[in-house]
């Protein structure tokens, strides 16, 4: 099993930082660097489908494993989303079933830590790409939840 781990400390409250990670326009700004068109199409609620796609309709099939506001989110992939079709049972969405990506939010003094942990079947190919991303994304993230009124 890998695990991947991102933190970024950001200057504003954990509610603040939970709207800007979920909320829907602010969640396609942060993940633009994982894909410019990134989005989600989900309710964020416990047990839910989660489709993490772009506008080709490509990408990831998930579920929603715990949701504790603004604390801590649990998301399980399950496999791939290609053309707009599910798939959980080829080889490529094999690599990716149940991998899971934890997003813990802590209280510190200047406001809040955003740990994400990735653990699971994480494609090779895929680490440096992860590595590269994540912490443009946060930084995004970042500057989203600090100008958050």
């Amino acid at each position: 099993m890998k695990s991947m781990n991102f933190k970024i400390d950001i200057n504003a409250p954990k509610e603040k930082v939970w709207n800007a990670l979920w909320e829907d326009a602010n969640y396609r700004a942060w993940t633009a660097p994982f894909s410019e068109d990134s989005h989600a199409i989900t309710d964020w609620k416990q047990g839910s489908k989660a489709l993490f796609v772009d506008s080709k309709g490509s990408g990831m099939v998930s579920r929603i494993e715990e949701n504790r506001p603004n604390e801590y989110m649990s998301i399980r992939h399950l496999g791939e989303i290609k053309d707009g079709v599910e798939d959980t049972t080829s080889k490529a969405a094999q690599q990716w079933a149940n991998a899971m990506e934890n997003y813990t939010l802590t209280e510190i003094p200047a406001g809040t830590n955003l740990k994400v942990e990735m653990t699971g079947n994480i494609p090779p190919e895929f680490e440096n790409y992860f590595a590269e991303a994540w912490p443009k994304a946060l930084n995004k993230l970042k500057e989203i939840a600090e100008r958050i009124n």
